[in-house]
């Protein structure tokens, strides 16, 4: 348990590093007016409060733990929809793996813990209603586990796949509390 603990802690001090130095952006900002445009990572994302957890199986075989900023997190604990500009809402995946060494304390394969992280790590909706009107308000941003920005063309599909949860304003992830 405690090498698992401590191999967990250097992943994510590790991931914190790399978020910290990625692009001059750092921010979540659009300049181009599109729902795919020049979203940056904004600074101390991996510090916002949890919104909630989730495991995703099939071809995504992930877990991911849901962010939200101070904006979003006062919106969802006080109901409030459509949620307000400024609002950001981050998505971190981790391949979904078995622990071998818990499972073995277990006694059987039920423990299972972040692997390495998939192609697309980090999502970000970030919601500006003048700038995402056509996307229904929000913009959408993807990095891989390096920091690099997902291309125009991978972000193409963000709003059509959230477009089902229009009645949450886009958003599929309830409040855990």
């Amino acid at each position: 348990m405690k090498r698992i603990a401590v191999v967990l802690f250097a992943l994510l001090a590790t991931w914190g590093i790399v978020a910290g130095s990625v692009s001059a952006a750092g921010h979540a900002d659009n300049e181009s007016g599109t729902s795919s445009g020049k979203i940056g990572i904004p600074p101390g994302y991996r510090d916002w409060s949890l919104i909630s957890v989730a495991h995703e199986e099939g071809d995504l075989n992930d877990i991911r733990a849901i962010l939200g900023n101070k904006t979003a997190i006062n919106a969802y604990r006080d109901n409030e929809m459509p949620f307000p500009d400024g609002t950001i809402i981050a998505r971190i995946a981790w391949r979904h793996v078995p622990s071998d060494e818990n499972n073995r304390v277990f006694g059987r394969k039920q423990s299972f813990v972040p692997g390495p992280a998939p192609d697309w790590y980090l999502q970000l909706m970030v919601k500006d209603s003048k700038k995402y009107g056509a996307t229904g308000g929000w913009g959408f941003a993807q990095f891989d586990h390096e920091g690099k920005p997902a291309g125009d063309a991978k972000l193409t599909t963000c709003f059509s796949c959230h477009e089902p949860a229009k009645d949450r304003d886009f958003v599929f992830t309830h409040y855990a509390p």
